[in-house]
């Protein structure tokens, strides 16, 4: 008889429609060693941030260096901090691609019947996402140290430079989160990711000096918030200083995050 009293008090206590602080949290948390566990049973998600690092690295470098500084070690300042300008970006659009292939898979119709944030099942995979992240920045940094790059701004300059690109994409990881919501097939994410991609990182100081370009073009150099991310980590890994480029790198990254995130939520709601 108290078992069967038990099982009707907890069975007319309301369900919480909206979590928690903390609740939000630990589900996020949640989705995050979901994701993470996702990711190491699918190896081949970390292609885009181990290869193609040391691949462009390379690249780039024995390709522009000559051309552009004179010899490859001299291009090594530009070249590395471009490069991670360049993977960070390229990293955050498959978190776009992936969200849109778990829903077309019927993934998320099993969340709506949780009592869970709805914010969850979208900030547990951006937070696993930098793990991503911290690799592809990880390796660039080391592939540039072996060729011979050597930073003026020291171990604290590099870490600051790796920890302002670690963030920088997962920030823009948001852009693709609320693409991933609003397309209809993972192939257009994808092919909108390449088309932003692109002129985002190659219409930027990334691979050549601004000043190289024709001035209109510089204008659109100058707002191209990928520049505000290489402008701000060249200043703390190339010099150790921290400029006022540091300072609006980071509002910009804040602002995309308080930009997106919320209309992520409301445009993956509005599919449930």
């Amino acid at each position: 008889m108290a078992a069967l009293i038990s099982t009707y008090a907890v069975a007319d206590r309301p369900l919480k429609t909206h979590p928690g602080v903390g609740e939000t949290i630990a589900q996020t948390f949640t989705m995050a060693r979901r994701a993470l566990i996702k990711m190491m049973r699918n190896p081949e998600q970390f292609f885009d941030v181990t290869i193609q690092p040391l691949l462009f690295t390379a690249m780039f470098a024995y390709i522009f260096g000559g051309a552009i500084s004179g010899d490859v070690k001299a291009y090594l300042p530009t070249i590395i901090t471009g490069i991670l300008a360049q993977t960070a970006l390229t990293a955050s659009m498959a978190r776009g691609t992936q969200l849109r292939e778990d829903m077309d898979k019927g993934v998320f119709d099993r969340f709506k019947a949780l009592p869970i944030a709805r914010i969850a099942p979208l900030a547990g995979p951006a937070v696993a996402d930098l793990l991503r992240y911290g690799i592809a920045a990880t390796l660039t940094i080391l592939v540039g140290l072996l060729m011979g790059y050597r930073p003026g701004g020291g171990v604290g300059g590099v870490l600051a430079g790796w920890a302002l690109t670690i963030f920088a994409g997962w920030s823009l990881s948001w852009i693709f989160t609320w693409l991933g919501t609003v397309l209809k097939t993972a192939g257009g994410v994808q092919g909108l990711g390449m088309m932003i991609m692109f002129p985002l990182t190659f219409l930027s100081p990334a691979f050549v000096p601004k000043e190289t370009m024709p001035s209109w073009l510089q204008h659109f150099v100058d707002v191209n918030p990928v520049t505000l991310v290489i402008n701000a980590t060249r200043d703390l890994m190339n010099a150790g200083d921290l400029t006022l480029s540091v300072v609006w790198a980071l509002v910009g990254c804040v602002v995309v995050v308080a930009i997106f995130a919320p209309i992520s939520v409301w445009s993956y709601s509005k599919k449930l």
